[in-house]
């Protein structure tokens, strides 16, 4: 398997230049096929005309080559030169793969065999198909539709953002109606929640309790997706441990818990050998002083997830039906500006990256790569060798979840696990440009370490491995000690004391990476000037940065009021307090989305997928640590691209975004600092003595 492996990672490099550039091409001919398409040929016509010959031999030959998780992420980390992230190259590659796609029947067979079988599947199959969702779908939608009324009657709530009853019950009716609808609308209804600078904000609180109700598919088809992941090896043979009861089952997929045999559970790229001379050995003693993370090696329990069986087809017809609807609401007069087969388009790739669970698998390696060095958090190793786009073998996370310490506190621990988060994700976002866009707590999970002792031994430990591998068990024993407190804070806080005076440290496990934010160069450019706007405390360049920097600048209502409006928000935290310690960034950011949505400024997907993130975080974050400092936070991250020599590639190449931002907080810092200061001279009364 890894011989097959390499030889089509190195045929792959040999073609990859050429494949890039027509695949480009193509998507951007697609792109513009189908938007010059009318609403009625988007909804049946589903297959694009296919590639010139030689550009099919190339994509085939791609294919061919393996489209591996390792070969995405060198595909992510490749120049394009089309300004396309990472995600959006890893998502091409795919889809371009599955494009060429034929049944195992058919591989062997002749063209023309192929030809009647993708033009039965386009035009006569598949309209067929869709033709008949859409009916379901009409079925469940016109009650939803025939109730619009109903919102403009009742009393208003003031507890719920002054909605009225009416209108909350169609906000509950249309949820319950999009989880009967299945995954692509329990999906849109997740990522309708997020976006509360186009809904309302008592919808997207709605929305957020959408949750699965998709049947588990059964335990053979399980079995034959993880028997063609492993080249044929029977069931039997994979695992020594499998536990049939599934972990969760989600709209997508579903997870189940097990334990390779121990000739599969031994990968390539994890060293636990010892330092060969005494060099080495004084690096890795350096390491463990100042890092104190010790090196581990992964569990040979897995977490193994599945696709549920043609999921992906089921998903590729309710995008094209949602695709249909947003061209007929777009065409409404004043709703242009919501842009939504736009939207569509967006929710779309995101369904389609997490219908590959090779790009989740080599979202973990990038993770894992930017943070292997890094103390404040973890991810699960992913054994690629078996990942395909079915099915995704992970190490099993074993964890105590971040929910936990937010219903029972976080005792002794609450400020480091705060600030361990709050420095893990100003690294994603200031460093890496790699940011996990699901960061709620249910994706959050703590797991406990003993800090590695410095060796100061001059001959090889035979048992080195060993006290590697006890580490994998550490957060086990810690969980079981906590597990009898869960509802009982004061038995929790004490445990957590006890546990800390053993010299146990925590650190955060992120999981369930399937999608990731990166921001473009534009976009990246206009996040720093906005970060910087607003460190500076100057809202009105904020607002007029929004405004003029957004989708649609001409759609765009009184933007000098709502850059006025962004002024006095800002100016309000300001004489509030000097330090962001003390106020909420998550109301001023729920407040900003609200004024966003009323003057129709339409932000970038991905921009709101970061200002999002920043509030889940910061609501995380408070919660363990009320004084949590975003800005504070990220100075430490600011000083360290500075000392990597990173500030003179900034100059020479004239972007002095970040830069810019470096200094604004390193002045307001030593603002701060004198201000807190006098407070607390003040407050002593040692500023002016009383004699």
């Amino acid at each position: 398997m890894r011989t097959v492996f390499l030889f089509g990672r190195l045929s792959r490099q040999g073609c990859k230049t050429h494949i890039h550039q027509t695949q480009s091409s193509i998507f951007r001919n697609r792109q513009r096929l189908f938007h010059s398409r009318s609403p009625f040929q988007r909804l049946f016509n589903f297959r694009s005309p296919p590639p010139p010959p030689g550009v099919r031999r190339l994509l085939l030959a791609g294919a061919g080559a393996g489209l591996t998780p390792a070969v995405l992420v060198s595909i992510s980390q490749g120049d394009n030169g089309d300004g396309k992230t990472g995600e959006e190259q890893m998502l091409e590659a795919s889809r371009n793969e599955l494009r060429e796609q034929v049944p195992k029947a058919l591989e062997n067979s002749k063209r023309v065999r192929r030809g009647v079988y993708f033009f039965v599947d386009a035009y006569i199959i598949e309209p067929i198909c869709t033709g008949l969702r859409f009916l379901h779908l009409v079925f469940i939608f016109v009650p939803v539709l025939a109730t619009v009324p109903v919102i403009w009657f009742g009393k208003r709530n003031t507890q719920r953002d002054n909605e009225r009853s009416g209108t909350l019950w169609w906000y509950g009716f249309l949820v319950s109606s999009m989880e009967r609808a299945g995954a692509a609308f329990i999906k849109l209804g997740q990522w309708a929640a997020s976006r509360t600078d186009i809904f309302p904000t008592e919808m997207c609180n709605v929305m957020s309790a959408l949750h699965s109700n998709a049947p588990a598919h059964s335990l053979s088809t399980t079995k034959k997706t993880v028997e063609k992941a492993f080249g044929g090896r029977k069931f039997e043979e994979i695992f020594e441990e499998f536990d049939e009861q599934t972990l969760g089952v989600g709209a997508i997929a579903q997870v189940y818990r097990a334990k390779l045999k121990s000739d599969l559970a031994a990968p390539d790229e994890v060293s636990v050998q010892q330092p060969a001379n005494l060099q080495e050995r004084f690096r890795k003693n350096v390491n463990a002083a100042l890092k104190s993370t010790p090196s581990r090696v992964p569990s040979t329990y897995v977490a193994v997830k599945v696709l549920h069986p043609n999921i992906e087809k089921i998903v590729r017809r309710d995008l094209r039906i949602m695709g249909f609807f947003a061209t007929i609401i777009n065409a409404i007069p004043t709703m242009e500006w919501l842009s939504f087969p736009d939207e569509v388009e967006q929710f779309g790739e995101m369904m389609r990256l997490q219908l590959d669970l090779r790009i989740e698998a080599a979202n973990l390696t990038i993770f894992r790569k930017y943070f292997k060095d890094r103390t404040t958090a973890w991810f699960p190793y992913p054994y690629t060798d078996y990942t395909t786009r079915e099915i995704l073998v992970e190490e099993f996370a074993t964890g105590i979840p971040l929910a936990d310490f937010l219903v029972n506190g976080g005792g002794v621990f609450q400020k480091e696990i705060a600030d361990e988060g709050l420095d893990a994700f100003l690294r994603m976002v200031l460093i890496d440009n790699f940011i996990h866009a699901d960061l709620h707590p249910g994706n959050i999970m703590v797991r406990f370490y003993k800090p590695e002792q410095v060796d100061v031994s001059f001959f090889h430990r035979k048992d080195a491995v060993q006290d590697l591998k006890k580490s994998i068990d550490v957060t086990e024993e810690v969980l079981e000690r906590l597990r009898p407190f869960k509802r009982k804070p004061e038995e929790w806080s004490s445990q957590l004391q006890q546990i800390d005076n053993e010299g146990y440290r925590p650190q955060l496990i992120f999981i369930d990476t399937g999608l990731v934010t990166q921001l473009n160069e534009v976009n990246r450019a206009n996040f720093l000037d906005l970060f910087k706007a607003v460190a500076e405390f100057d809202g009105y360049k904020a607002g007029h940065l929004m405004v003029e920097r957004c989708r649609q600048p001409d759609a765009v209502i009184d933007g000098e009021v709502f850059a006025l409006r962004m002024q006095h928000l800002v100016l309000g935290v300001k004489s509030k307090t000097f330090a962001l310690g003390n106020i909420k960034i998550g109301d001023i950011l729920n407040e900003v989305l609200s004024m966003v949505r009323s003057h129709h400024v339409r932000l970038e997907g991905d921009f709101v997928n970061v200002v999002l993130s920043i509030l889940l975080l910061e609501g995380i974050g408070r919660s363990l640590d009320p004084n949590l400092d975003l800005f504070a936070g990220a100075l430490p991250i600011l000083r360290q691209l500075g000392s990597q020599g990173n500030a003179g590639n900034m100059i020479r190449s004239g972007d002095f975004s970040m830069l810019k931002v470096w200094l604004g907080l390193e002045l307001r810092g030593l603002f701060q600092a004198s201000i807190e200061q006098v407070e607390t001279l003040v407050k002593s009364d040692q500023l002016s003595p009383n004699v």
